[in-house]
Parts: structure tokens; C-alpha cells; sequence
């Protein structure tokens, strides 16, 4: 069983920062990509940024420049640094992982809980 477990969420203010952090512990053999998602009221989740094993990056294009993406693969965690936040990036945030377990033949996607980020204008 592997679990995905976010934090650091919060309140801040436009211009702020926040830092999330997502960690993944169980009978994990391997991480391939890692992301976050966020989900705001009546939108789709979107994907915000995602890191390959070997640390390449993606972003959509509305956090370019103000969030980075980072991983830990010793520690099983990926971070999200998020900078010159706006009222826009308001949301819950999860965390995602494409992770192989020593129970299943095949890597599947896993899920955190979310964690709520206000920006307030």
C-alpha cells in the first residue's frame, strides 16, 4: 500500500510564497513522474508542474517563472516552491505519483488528499 501525504499548505497573501511538499511512503520499488495538481472551485484540476526520475521539468504556462518543481528520491518527496502568488492560484493542490510497488506488476498513479492554498488579493 503506498500513501501520498501533502503539506504545507495555507492563507498568504497575493505576492506571497508558499511551499508544498509531498511525501510518499509504503512498498515502493520505484517514482517515476511525480506532479502537482490543482483543482479551484468549478474548474477542472489541472496539472500545474511534473519531474521525471531523472529531473526533467514541466510546467503549464501560467505558473512559468513563479513555481519550481523539485524532487528527493532518497527521501521519496517532491516539492513545489511557489512564488509571486496571485488570487488565480487559489485551489486545492495535490500531489500525484506514477509509482512501481513490490505488490503489483505494473506502476500505477496514486493520489494525495490535497491541500488547500488561499491567496488572498
Amino acid at each position: 500500500q503506498v500513501q501520498l501525504v501533502e503539506s504545507g499548505g495555507g492563507l498568504v497573501q497575493a505576492g506571497g510564497s508558499l511551499r508544498l511538499s509531498c511525501e510518499a511512503s509504503g512498498s515502493i520499488l520505484r517514482i517515476n513522474v511525480q506532479g502537482w495538481y490543482r483543482q479551484a472551485p468549478g474548474k477542472q484540476r489541472e496539472l500545474v508542474a511534473s519531474i521525471t526520475s531523472g529531473g526533467s521539468t514541466n510546467y503549464v504556462d501560467s505558473v512559468k517563472g513563479r513555481f519550481t518543481i523539485s524532487r528527493d528520491n532518497a527521501k521519496n518527496t517532491v516539492n513545489l516552491q511557489m512564488n509571486s502568488l496571485k488570487p488565480e492560484d487559489t485551489a486545492v493542490y495535490y500531489c500525484n505519483a506514477n509509482i512501481k510497488t513490490a505488490l503489483l506488476v505494473v506502476s500505477r498513479d496514486y493520489w494525495g488528499r490535497g491541500t488547500q492554498v488561499t491567496v488572498s488579493s
